[in-house]
């Protein structure tokens, strides 16, 4: 059974290709213009064993928003889409990753009801020409159209590359765990029998 996902979204602000395979290794291209963001997609990759294409052409002259959110929004339905109706998932996954100093912890539910619950400390504004303002506005994007519940808080840190990387991390690895196969399940992991589309 194939896990994969392709989906293209274009806008007046954006043009954005995700192909997804969540059986990969961990196999990265990236581009979308905003260097730390693609350094945050090549971890998620990496650590979450999935294969993972983004091109991302976006107005960046405005400002990287609209670059950095629709990038997101496409990878998060590429996510719904892969998963398929999630039959024999294990459903639930949880990290608890540090870098150096700081500590992120991350649980996550494919539940097919989209929430999130984040929190970070204030951070610099800019890590290169990233808005680190967006990393919420990136969990809230992807959790909006994969229809995830994502739970993810800083325990500790100091340094913002660290606080930010660590976070998609800690969600890599939870995300690894909860669309992992189950060999002993073979159904729906819900008493519903669904968990959405």
């Amino acid at each position: 059974m194939s896990r994969t996902a392709r989906v293209a979204r274009a806008t007046k602000e954006s043009d954005v290709l995700v192909e997804l395979d969540l059986d990969g290794t961990g196999q990265c291209e990236v581009s979308t213009g905003v260097p730390f963001f693609d350094h945050m997609l090549d971890q998620l990759a990496r650590h979450g064993g999935l294969d993972l294409v983004v091109r991302t052409r976006g107005d960046l002259e405005v400002d990287s928003h609209h670059t950095v959110e629709d990038t997101s929004l496409a990878l998060g339905q590429a996510l719904r889409e892969a998963l398929g109706d999630k039959a024999g998932i294990q459903r639930y996954g949880n990290a608890m990753i540090p870098l150096d100093e700081a500590l992120a912890v991350c649980v996550v539910d494919l539940s097919g009801r989209p929430y999130l619950v984040h929190t970070e400390p204030e951070l610099v504004e800019l890590i290169g020409t990233y808005d680190t303002t967006l990393t919420r506005h990136i969990f809230e994007s992807i959790v909006a159209t994969a229809q995830i519940t994502l739970h993810l808080r800083v325990d500790s840190g100091r340094n913002a590359h660290h606080i930010v990387e660590a976070q998609f991390k800690a969600f890599a690895r939870a995300l690894r765990q909860a669309v992992a196969l189950d060999p002993r399940m073979t159904g729906i992991p819900s008493t519903k029998g669904t968990l959405g589309s």
